[in-house]
């Protein structure tokens, strides 16, 4: 067995930044701290796209295409473990179901309105009823997202108690693998995914976040 360096920077980042920004909105939501919320949705948006584009051009197990496993293989997983460089075939399953429900809370989120102060950006590009369908869809979708989270989290337990540092090995980038895989070269420099996560930012910061990070900042 050796230590191999799986995650690059940028998906650890990712990982950990995706966490709080999750809790932020959670929170904001909770407080009814609409400004702070949208700003954070803002935040989310601009990492989840930076996390597709690097699915495409980063790392080897940052790819999305390593997340893509058939049913079959994935029982085959269950029933013969094996260490997986990347995520393995059944917590690929899990990443998909993270990447629907966090894609489908930020859609809606952009078309979502109170309905006296506070409209989503895209709302103005929708019909009202899409709006109602929005907004309905943002709550129910998030308390789904948050029994999924339970379900991740229970799963971590799980294979700390098989022996597998799942949180570690988001920490520090390395995993115990066999001499297979030592000589794998399985992550790239995350500069560019850096540069358009900041990119994304500033375009944002500019343009659908001035108006409540003034208000934050006034």
């Amino acid at each position: 067995m050796s230590k191999v360096q799986v995650w690059d920077s940028f998906i650890r980042s990712f990982h950990w930044l995706l966490v709080m920004s999750i809790a932020a909105l959670y929170f904001s939501a909770e407080e009814g701290m609409i400004e702070l919320h949208f700003v954070m949705g803002f935040f989310t948006l601009a990492l989840i796209v930076t996390r597709f584009i690097w699915g495409v051009f980063g790392s080897k197990t940052a790819k999305i295409s390593a997340l893509i496993h058939s049913p079959k293989s994935v029982i085959s997983a269950i029933k013969t473990p094996t260490d997986a460089p990347g995520h393995s075939a059944q917590g690929s399953y899990m990443i998909i179901l993270f990447f629907i429900l966090i894609s489908t809370q930020l859609l809606t989120g952009l078309m979502s309105s109170d309905g006296i102060l506070t409209d989503g950006p895209l709302v103005e590009y929708v019909s009202s009823d899409t709006v109602d369908f929005a907004n309905w869809l943002h709550h129910l979708n998030f308390d789904i997202l948050l029994y999924a989270i339970g379900l991740h989290m229970l799963a971590i337990i799980v294979y700390k108690f098989k022996g597998k540092p799942l949180v570690k090995a988001m920490v520090t980038g390395t995993k115990e693998l066999g001499d297979e895989n030592a000589q794998t070269k399985l992550i790239k420099s995350s500069w560019p995914a850096w540069v358009i996560f900041l990119g994304l930012l500033a375009v944002l910061a500019f343009s659908w976040a001035k108006e409540p990070l003034n208000y934050l900042f006034s």
